[in-house]
């Protein structure tokens, strides 16, 4: 069995609308909404009476999609960790942006805070990575052609 593409990356938050906010600020284009329930939902989940309420994204290229939820049952036992960079398992987003610092400004009004500071390598890149919604690590790389 040969693998043939990676479908997409879920991120679990609290307020689905500023989430859809954020991503779509950054330039990312909704696909659509919906509520996600039923025997189906908690087999896949081992959950029992998982309702979830979904929006999908995707990259203006096509190639990348993120879903966002909002799980409303059953209740969540706890929050995850807002780690540094360096911990094993912390998800981190990586995106290609026409210019980090506007970037970043323009994701600040959306509750976006910088890791660290913006950084250039060489004359081949400016990268940042900013907190984004429920504390995911989002990373933003400018190439220099």
């Amino acid at each position: 069995m040969t693998l043939k593409r990676m479908d997409h990356v879920g991120i679990v938050v609290e307020d689905l609308a500023a989430a859809v906010a954020f991503f779509t600020e950054l330039g990312m284009e909704l696909e659509g909404e919906a509520t996600v329930e039923g025997e189906w939902a908690d087999r896949l989940t081992a959950l029992d009476g998982l309702r979830s309420d979904i929006a999908m994204l995707r990259t203006p290229d096509g190639n990348g999609r993120v879903e966002l939820s909002v799980i409303h049952s059953p209740e969540a036992t706890g929050r995850a960790p807002w780690e540094p960079v360096s911990t094993p398992g912390i998800p981190r987003l990586t995106f290609v942006v026409d210019g980090v610092d506007d970037t970043v400004e323009r994701l600040r009004s959306h509750g976006a805070e910088l890791v660290g500071d913006t950084a250039q390598y060489e004359e081949l890149l400016r990268y940042a990575y900013v907190r984004g919604p429920a504390g995911v690590i989002v990373g933003l790389v400018e190439y220099f052609d």
